[in-house]
């Protein structure tokens, strides 16, 4: 017997993924009475995640009051992709969007009088820092919820249900998470909006003094030295160029959450023999980490243990 919502399901999540293609998505399941996530998360190529077996086994969970969220992975980073929750939009803010060159990729109603829309911004991962940064300016310019303003948020995947109890119908039925808009492409004012925010997000280092940051001399040395070590560069560099490692140290500091001011404490009481040459230290300083926050560079190789040969970071 032909099943037509298995059928409509996998043709919206085929025009979703289409339209914000990836090598790999993040799938997690949340039950929406005790807010907890069903046990594991899963990676899925978008021909896993359309196939028979697994849209069967997405569509139970669905019925067993699981609601189905999606994000495009890239493990620590952002995938290039900013999530706008709009719950209570004004009619005009998509147009808008597109008038100001912000297109979003992916439009999708979660229930009547709530919108999600993606942005595809970059085609290369954004550091998590600079992705929440993105998302919180785009919230509070459209009326987005803050609450969901991080560069790890995950949206919902279209042709599932949305399970929360204050979204039923006044007939009591769960709402369909329906596809509005699926057009994949980077917004036209993308780069334009990471500069921006980049700048803006990079002003709350300090200019006129440097080390501002509550950190000691000797704290922000083994912080520094412990990358030099993991990444094996004095044994792979005979005079290294500690400018380049000074910006893989603020890409990694950045990545797990260190504050810029922070950061650019770490790199001026850490890095060997700073300010070296540089004329203008504090000046550096911020053009360094305006380059790690904005350009992510490939991971460095990194050492197993100090005698093992080095091996790429995997």
């Amino acid at each position: 017997m032909l099943d037509r919502g298995f059928f409509l399901t996998r043709q919206a999540i085929r025009r979703q993924l289409a339209a914000m293609p990836h090598p790999i998505y993040l799938v997690r399941l949340i039950h929406h009475a005790t807010h907890r996530a069903f046990p594991g998360e899963r990676l899925w190529t978008t021909g896993q995640l359309t196939s028979s077996a697994t849209l069967r086994f997405l569509r139970l969970r669905n019925r067993e009051g699981c609601d189905i969220y999606i994000q495009p992975y890239a493990g620590d980073h952002n995938a290039g992709y900013i999530l706008l929750d709009l719950d209570a939009p004004q009619p005009s803010v998509l147009q808008t969007l597109r008038t100001q060159g912000l297109q979003p990729c992916v439009v999708l109603k979660t229930s009547p009088g709530h919108l999600q829309a993606w942005l595809h911004l970059s085609e290369r991962p954004l550091e998590p820092a600079l992705a929440t940064a993105v998302a919180r300016q785009l919230a509070h310019t459209y009326a987005g919820d803050l609450a969901s303003a991080e560069g790890h948020h995950l949206g919902r995947l279209a042709g599932f249900t949305n399970q929360k109890p204050e979204r039923r119908t006044p007939r009591g039925y769960s709402p369909w998470v329906t596809l509005l808009h699926a057009r994949s492409g980077l917004a036209s004012r993308a780069e334009q909006l990471l500069q921006s925010v980049t700048t803006s997000w990079m002003s709350a280092i300090p200019q006129a003094t440097l080390a501002p940051a509550e950190i000691a001399a000797g704290d922000a040395l083994r912080i520094y030295r412990q990358y030099v070590q993991q990444w094996c560069i004095t044994e792979r560099f005979p005079h290294p160029d500690w400018s380049i490692v000074d910006l893989w140290v603020a890409r990694e500091l950045l990545a797990h959450g260190q504050p810029p001011a922070q950061v650019q404490a770490i790199l001026q009481l850490g890095s060997p023999g700073f300010p070296r040459r540089h004329g203008n230290p504090s000046d550096y300083l911020r053009r360094t980490l305006s380059r790690a926050a904005f350009s992510p560079l490939p991971p460095p190789t990194v050492c197993v243990t100090h005698t093992d040969s080095c091996v790429p970071a995997g």
